[in-house]
């Protein structure tokens, strides 16, 4: 008990440490505070990244923080089209932005990709934007914040951006590899489960704030995508036993709407050995990508347990992602919660998908590697589904650790048991994600700043519940 209180205590001082100030006032957490190395873009408040840190402080009652920080974000979204290719696109949220001071005076600067590995656009940041803003909005009940003409203006531009005419006609959102917290090259380019799931609560979440911009069309869009985005997903996505079986049966080559496999999936590009000795009678998950000819037979944990919190996996779904991760926990949560995805790419497939990167090589990094932020996210959808003992479990396993290791951002090895590489230390979300997940077993009301009920197209329009 007592180590476990010096841990919170710990966390909680080098959380306030990480305040980022702008003129003086609180507007977000800097990525990390680790002093013995070149901060390179650690020094930057991530939108991502301060998600856990929002929740924690609207928990704290500390709104200001919060507050400042959707208001400089939306300050920085670019309102009008751009005549330069090379130019952030109209509605986009920055990825992450930095305070800078030319002649004594702060201003904000912004990254759109201009920073980032590869120079990829955070297609991320604008749905995890609107999902604070709504768990702002939940905290505080003063959904008059969110009715300010130019927040009206920017959830509604944001939509415009995920709901734009495309060459494409499936109801989930095309983005290229390295969009979201995997934001290095993995072979996920396509419909990555990840920014499906937050797709998905970024939509019903704006469709609780979009009340006063007079934009029927876009209301109507999201009332059109939400029904046919969630069943794509329990159907396409969904992989059990029983859903194994059909696809080791496919047939190849069907055309018209007779086809049963409708995105081409060639039978043999499944590991079904592996499969069939990893899925167990009472477990599943959600793939992580499908597409043409493409079934991610990968289990990435963001995207599943984001599934669960936001009500896109049905409940029947979501016990049995719970009942995956339990049975099957050396290989998901092993000695640090938890995996990012599993298995790792590994041997030619490594080299091939992932460019040969040397950060992401096998079992470290994005490829396999345990974070600890994903913490938060695994007790939240244990309150979620009535399973907190595996949240209890993972926390205990966790809190010792991480003080001693000093608050690393992710570990290496097949369970988690080696500090990663090249991770930084005292990393703001890997304190955050902690924290967070020991005030959501303390407090399940705190569930509600983050989770959705099913989703039901006769309330959707009803203001949030405060």
């Amino acid at each position: 008990m007592q180590t476990e209180n010096l841990a919170e205590k710990q966390a909680w001082k080098l959380l306030e440490n990480s305040i980022l100030y702008y003129q003086g006032r609180p507007i977000g957490t800097v990525a990390a505070g680790d002093s013995s190395q070149a901060a390179l873009n650690y020094d930057r408040c991530f939108v991502r990244d301060f998600v856990p840190s929002a929740l924690l402080f609207l928990i704290q009652g500390r709104y200001d923080i919060v507050r400042n920080f959707l208001e400089e974000a939306l300050k920085l979204q670019p309102k009008e089209n751009q005549l330069n290719a090379y130019s952030p696109g109209r509605g986009l949220i920055p990825g992450s932005f930095k305070v800078e001071t030319i002649n004594g005076e702060e201003f904000l600067e912004a990254d759109f990709g201009e920073h980032a590995i590869a120079r990829v656009t955070a297609v991320d940041s604008c749905l995890w934007w609107i999902i604070i803003l709504h768990a702002y909005v939940k905290a505080t009940k003063d959904i008059n914040f969110a009715l300010q003409p130019h927040f009206q203006q920017g959830i509604l531009l944001i939509m415009e951006l995920c709901l734009a005419t495309r060459f494409d006609m499936y109801p989930t959102l095309l983005v290229p590899d390295g969009a979201c917290m995997i934001h290095r090259r993995l072979g996920i380019y396509g419909y990555p489960l990840e920014i499906q799931a937050l797709f998905y609560a970024a939509l019903r979440a704006a469709r609780k704030l979009l009340i006063c911009a007079g934009d029927e069309e876009i209301v109507r869009g999201i009332d059109n995508r939400l029904p046919l985005l969630r069943d794509h997903i329990r159907h396409h996505y969904w992989i059990n036993m029983n859903r194994l079986n059909a696809i080791y049966r496919f047939k190849g080559e069907e055309y018209g709407h007779t086809a049963v496999n409708l995105f081409n999936i060639y039978s043999n590009s499944i590991p079904y050995c592996n499969l069939t000795s990893w899925l167990s009678k009472h477990g599943g998950y959600l793939a992580g990508n499908v597409g043409p000819s493409q079934l991610d037979t990968r289990f990435f944990s963001l995207g599943n347990l984001m599934a669960i919190i936001s009500s896109l996996a049905s409940e029947q779904q979501s016990q049995a992602i719970m009942n995956l991760i339990e049975e099957q926990w050396e290989d998901l949560v092993g000695e640090m919660p938890m995996k990012i995805c599993f298995p790792a790419l590994e041997k030619e497939e490594y080299r091939i998908l992932t460019g040969c990167d040397p950060k992401n090589m096998p079992w470290s990094y994005h490829n396999g590697g345990s974070w600890p932020v994903l913490m938060w996210l695994l007790t939240a959808a244990a309150q979620k589904t009535g399973r907190t003992s595996i949240a209890k479990r993972a926390i205990e396993i966790a809190q010792i650790r991480l003080t001693n290791d000093q608050w690393p951002e992710y570990y290496d090895g097949t369970r988690g048991l080696l500090i990663g590489k090249r991770a930084r230390r005292y990393q703001t979300w890997t304190i955050t994600g902690f924290l967070l997940a020991k005030e959501l077993i303390r407090n399940p009301a705190h569930l509600e700043l983050i989770s959705f009920g099913e989703f039901d197209l006769d309330s959707a329009s009803q203001i949030c519940e405060l």
